[in-house]
């Protein structure tokens, strides 16, 4: 073998040696190329998540403080309904040649302001005498004899809603209908 074949020979084992460790190097590069890919993906997938939960977690939040913000306004008012039942009371027995006086328009007017600051609140009152009894919002104190109970005939305390919530069921008395009187 020649000078000149020996050293083409080492030349093309040395080329050879370092297009392996090319290889070499590329396959170590792509490795850790797909290894901070994985990385990375794994990171960004629990960003979301870690989003998502704070996104729940917010939502949950805000809905429990509106709960307990209907909760206190319900349990508030609720307190002030004896006040209006006595108010209601003392309203009627007012007697007649007296309504004309201007200390009963006054207390009226109060009387009016006070309402309307419940309604503005969003109360209202249950159904009354006439409609079908619901016991839902009917609470059945007495029933006529010989009736079916189908119908609101009297109310002994008015009932009152905040939305959905029932302040407090209505105290009635039930019986059937009045002649006429579709339900």
């Amino acid at each position: 073998m020649t000078d000149n074949e020996r050293w083409d020979d080492e030349l093309e084992e040395e080329f050879e040696e370092e297009i392996l460790l090319e290889d070499d190097i590329d396959e170590d590069e792509a490795s850790i190329i797909e290894k901070l890919l994985a990385e990375r993906d794994e990171y960004l997938d629990q960003l979301q998540r870690s989003r998502a939960e704070f996104i729940n977690y917010r939502k949950r939040t805000d809905a429990e403080k509106l709960r307990l913000g209907e909760m206190f306004t319900a349990s508030t008012i609720g307190r002030f309904l004896p006040v209006i039942d006595d108010w209601d009371r003392a309203m009627g027995a007012v007697p007649e040649n007296e309504h004309d006086d201007n200390w009963f328009s006054g207390i009226q007017m109060i009387q009016t302001k006070f309402r309307q600051l419940l309604e503005s609140a969003g109360v209202v009152e249950v159904d009354g005498a006439g409609t079908p009894f619901d016991p839902a919002i009917h609470e059945a104190v007495s029933t006529d004899p010989g009736s079916s109970g189908d119908i609101v005939v009297e109310v002994y305390q008015k009932g009152y809603k905040l939305g959905d919530t029932l302040l407090r069921p209505a105290m009635v008395r039930t019986g059937d209908a009045a002649p006429g009187f579709n339900a």
